[in-house]
């Protein structure tokens, strides 16, 4: 038997001495600090300071890319960066992998490009896209988590954007299985042309005003209603949505939402001219959005906070021109220190509230019995300068670069494996798929 014990273990009702007793990967028990079975494997987090124990992290939003564009990123890199920020499973978004995951077929391709190359667990997303709706069965029985759809182009080719008629064709299947829906919610009728310098930032957050994302949480929140399926507004960056996604979380529609690191942390004034390491889709908004973002997330109108790491090799994310470069922010390794930093709250947003989405919640996300013991060991108090260099995602580009940050992640456990020791991976390949 293992036993992680230590004197500050977040579990579900609170934070308290305890010990952790892990049975063939899952929690066996959660018992006292000082109840520790004969002959049994002891890691004490105590021994090293005043570290915490927390439940892995979920991260439900990670566009991996592999097969096809392994060169932006791909399992063996981007589940490296996982294991080093305490992320014990991602769910892998279906778009920027040729194929992507709008088939049956695709789902395989993806499943073996990441056999034995994953170091945490990985589930799935499948795609919705116009003319699929009879793959969606398949998949789900293939074992997607739930499908992510785009309302407005996703910029690559192999997965188009759908209308609301695609949308009415899909969701009476997902309605039946019982599976969410999440949606990058902007309305294409409300993007702009560009206009001006197209080094300068603000001309880029000209391009996709807060009123796309509004009108098009709107239209979601009327289908969810009519067709009754868990709807989730994925990356949500203006203050407005907010307010609207409170007003339908009120009157019973089940519609749910997430925010990103990056919008909770930068603002648009403080973004240089040509910095387009800072360009993403919703555009990263003003200082009045970013706070109406953090009081979501305490108000619970946004339910989880997830990376959306979406990497690109440096010509095509390091141009300088807003209009050409690609937009994604990487940050998988870095969401720990990043929220931890803001607001001192971890485990409801980024373990237990992801994994619920994901439908992983009887066995991800928490420090509890039956639970897979997936922990991570962590100083809340180291600061952490960030040396782009150093970390394991594929490219070294982040935003976050020379930005100190407190929270350093010392171990990492996925099902009782040490995976993540002290800035590499020990376990290497012990993820599984799921």
């Amino acid at each position: 038997m293992l036993v992680i014990r230590g004197q500050r273990v977040v579990l579900p009702d609170g934070e308290r001495p305890a010990s952790i007793h892990v049975q063939n990967g899952t929690i066996a028990a959660v018992a006292a600090y000082d109840d520790v079975p004969t002959g049994a494997d002891v890691v004490d987090a105590s021994d090293a300071g005043d570290l915490v124990i927390s439940p892995g992290i979920v991260d439900t939003h990670v566009h991996v890319n592999e097969p096809g564009r392994t060169e932006w990123e791909g399992f063996d890199t981007a589940s490296r960066a996982a294991a080093a920020g305490g992320v014990t499973t991602i769910v892998d978004m279906p778009l920027n992998s040729v194929p992507a995951t709008t088939t049956v077929a695709g789902l395989a391709a993806k499943r073996q490009a990441a056999a034995h190359r994953c170091h945490v667990d990985v589930a799935f997303w499948g795609g919705v896209v116009p003319g699929n709706q009879s793959q969606l069965d398949g998949l789900i029985d293939a074992g997607v988590r739930g499908f992510k759809c785009f309302l407005v182009p996703s910029g690559v080719d192999e997965f188009p954007a759908v209308a609301e008629e695609d949308l009415r064709r899909a969701l009476p299947t997902l309605a039946r299985r019982g599976v969410p829906l999440l949606v990058h919610a902007e309305t294409p009728a409300l993007i702009r042309r560009p206009s001006g310098d197209p080094r300068r930032y603000a001309s880029y957050l000209a391009t996709r005003p807060a009123d796309a994302e509004v009108d098009a949480v709107a239209l979601m929140i009327r289908l969810a209603s009519e067709f009754h399926v868990d709807t989730h507004i994925v990356h949500v960056a203006a203050r407005a949505a907010v307010e609207t996604i409170a007003r339908a979380q009120s009157e019973g529609v089940p519609i749910s939402a997430e925010t990103c690191p990056h919008y909770l942390t930068f603002v648009a004034g403080d973004i240089p001219d040509g910095a387009t390491l800072f360009k993403c889709a919703p555009p990263i908004r003003e200082a009045t959005d970013r706070e109406a973002l953090w009081d979501g997330l305490r108000r619970g109108v946004l339910g989880l906070v997830a990376t959306d790491h979406s990497p690109a090799p440096p010509a095509l994310k390091s141009t300088g021109d807003f209009t050409l470069a690609w937009g994604g922010i990487a940050s998988l390794e870095l969401a720990l220190p990043v929220v931890w930093t803001g607001a001192r709250t971890l485990a409801r947003w980024m373990s237990y509230r992801p994994a619920s989405l994901a439908g992983l919640s009887d066995r991800k996300g928490r420090i509890a019995p039956g639970h897979d013991a997936d922990v991570i060991v962590w100083d809340p108090d180291r600061e952490r300068f960030v040396d782009a260099e150093r970390l394991q995602q594929r490219h070294k580009l982040t935003p976050y670069a020379g930005r100190s940050l407190r929270g350093a992640v010392h171990t990492t456990f996925v099902r009782g494996e040490r995976v993540w020791q002290d800035g590499d991976v020990v376990r290497p390949s012990a993820g599984h798929l799921l």
